[in-house]
């Protein structure tokens, strides 16, 4: 299993989520392209469609999900300083990826973040 986590910023919130560049490998291939679609599962067993991309041009191909991020991040509520993580399991049955994604919100106690709380319902 591969994955990714981020805290997110103001930019992943509002924007468009950067992925960093290490954890290219764990996305879904290209194929040649700059662009591949693909669906994660969220805990409540809802399928979320994300675009992932990367420059045409340039030395560093800088991913980011643009597509379907946005409406993600209202769904969950979402806010700069949250916890999203991204991750692939081999389903069995089909002999193929399946891509899950969590979110969990930040706890803070007077002021002092204190961890991560799980999202379960949006």
């Amino acid at each position: 299993m591969a994955s990714f986590s981020k805290i997110l910023r103001p930019t992943d919130i509002y924007k468009r989520l950067s992925v960093p560049t290490k954890y290219l490998k764990s996305l879904p291939s290209f194929e040649g392209g700059h662009a591949v679609d693909f669906q994660a599962v969220d805990d409540l067993g809802h399928v979320w469609t994300f675009k992932c991309s990367v420059r045409k041009k340039g030395r560093y191909p800088k991913p980011v999900l643009a597509k379907g991020w946005l409406p993600f991040v209202a769904g969950k509520n979402l806010k700069a300083g949250d916890k999203v993580k991204f991750y692939w399991e081999i389903n069995k049955s089909a002999a193929k990826r399946v891509y899950k994604v969590e979110v969990a919100k930040e706890v803070r106690i007077f002021g002092v973040i204190f961890g991560y709380a799980p999202i379960l319902a949006p």
